[in-house]
């Protein structure tokens, strides 16, 4: 009886580790994609870009990581379909910049209603 408990365990012991070797495997293999994923992408990006554009646009990437994907997507994009002067200038990524910030802010105003009480 121990014995077969004992074979039992082992093939479930094998069982998981293969699990988790294909699970680590998969893992890498995704990393691995999107680290080429990337690179290709910021070549990409080399070549359309200005120095001083590229450098406002890492400035924004440290400070708001989301928006600099966006706006790197979009120039992208519209590189590609040939909707966007090439080299793109700090210039013109300020003016998709201030598009967004115009797009998403929302300025908030806070009322307060009631009577002022005086000691």
């Amino acid at each position: 009886m121990s014995e077969i408990y004992d074979r039992e365990l082992e093939e479930i012991k094998k069982r998981k580790m293969l699990e988790l070797q294909q699970r680590l495997l998969e893992e890498q293999r995704r990393k691995e994609e999107e680290a080429l994923r990337e690179a290709k992408k910021q070549e990409f990006l080399r070549r359309i870009l200005t120095p001083e554009a590229r450098d406002r646009l890492n400035n924004i990437k440290i400070v708001r990581p989301e928006i600099a994907s966006f706006v790197e997507d979009q120039l992208i994009a519209l590189a590609q379909a040939g909707r966007l002067p090439i080299p793109v200038s700090e210039d013109i990524i300020k003016k998709i910049l201030e598009q967004i910030y115009s797009q998403t802010h929302r300025e908030i105003r806070v009322r307060i209603k009631g009577r002022i009480v005086s000691e």
